[in-house]
């Protein structure tokens, strides 16, 4: 998996969506294009943390294998080896699932 050998830069943090079972309503399939994004996925990999104006690094909150909540429109939607990922800043991130 590429994913592994990718690591984001500073506080931003690779996610790859968790895709919710298909959608049927009243026995109508609805399509992929139809469907909302799921606003679910599991962090692949993260940076190293931000750092302030004297170069200490504050580490992040979320690390690789948390199941994380984002909004609607979070990240930057990117391809490696042919999935579909997004690359975030921890802000955008709105919180973390415990099982």
């Amino acid at each position: 998996m590429a994913a592994t050998s990718f690591t984001p830069l500073h506080d931003r943090i690779l996610v790859r969506r968790l895709e919710e079972g298909e959608t049927m309503r009243g026995g109508i399939i609805i399509p992929d294009s139809a469907k909302e994004k799921p606003q679910q996925g599991e962090a692949i990999s993260v940076g190293k943390g931000k750092s302030n104006d004297e170069g200490k690094v504050f580490p992040l909150d979320v690390k690789a294998g948390d199941t994380v909540l984002f909004g609607k429109y979070s990240g930057t939607e990117i391809k490696l080896d042919g999935e579909d990922y997004l690359i975030m800043r921890e802000e955008e991130i709105l919180g973390i699932l415990k099982n």
